[in-house]
């Protein structure tokens, strides 16, 4: 967060640390955060079980492919050597874990075009591999399936580790307040209590 620069998103490798910027020009939207405000533990989560399955998975395939990380995979690739995974669920966290890879680094080619709106399909492609991943819950999926049908909103996907936590939606400027208004009045329905919502700069 500390190397954050304004109208940019950050493209960080996690292996090396390297980054680079990618520009974002809202022109007429707004970032809008959604806290879920369910409480939740990393450590007590599924988290560091998503975790141990993708690190199994990716054993079983360094015996058929030489790779250092499911990241180094394309989609293609994996679609290759899948089968040397003993598990349909390992098989599919590490889906999700290489095709998720392969569309961050789509984002920062979109980003760089000017391309919000396929930014904000990617964004939501993202959220639906929460099939394989299953990391979101109902107090996400209703932030985002909730987001999706409402007017103006160009992506929204959960953020950060799953099992609670926030979303993150770009949202057109003329449709914020509606925006808020709905998704919070649905998900207090739907939850039993309210979420918070931050529109971001």
């Amino acid at each position: 967060i500390s190397m954050g620069k304004k109208d940019n998103a950050i493209y960080l490798d996690t292996s090396n640390l390297e980054y680079e910027y990618a520009p974002i020009k809202l022109e007429g939207m707004k970032i809008v955060i959604a806290c879920s405000n369910k409480k939740r533990g990393l450590g007590d989560s599924k988290y560091n079980e998503r975790r141990a399955e993708c690190e199994e998975a990716l054993a079983e395939l360094q015996k058929v492919v030489d790779i250092k990380a499911l990241g180094d995979l394309t989609e293609e690739e994996f679609e290759k050597y899948k089968s040397a995974i003993g598990s349909e669920v390992r098989m599919r966290r590490a889906r999700h874990a290489v095709y998720e890879n392969q569309r961050t680094k789509r984002a920062v080619e979109v980003l760089k075009a000017g391309d919000v709106a396929e930014f904000g399909r990617l964004m939501n492609a993202s959220h639906v591999s929460r099939d394989d991943y299953e990391v979101t819950g109902k107090e996400l999926d209703t932030l985002v399936d909730t987001a999706w049908k409402q007017d103006g909103v160009i992506g929204s996907r959960m953020t950060g580790a799953g099992f609670g936590g926030c979303t993150v939606s770009i949202v057109k400027e003329d449709a914020v307040k509606s925006f808020i208004e709905n998704v919070g009045k649905i998900y207090e329905e739907k939850i039993g209590y309210k979420a918070d919502f931050y529109v971001v700069e």
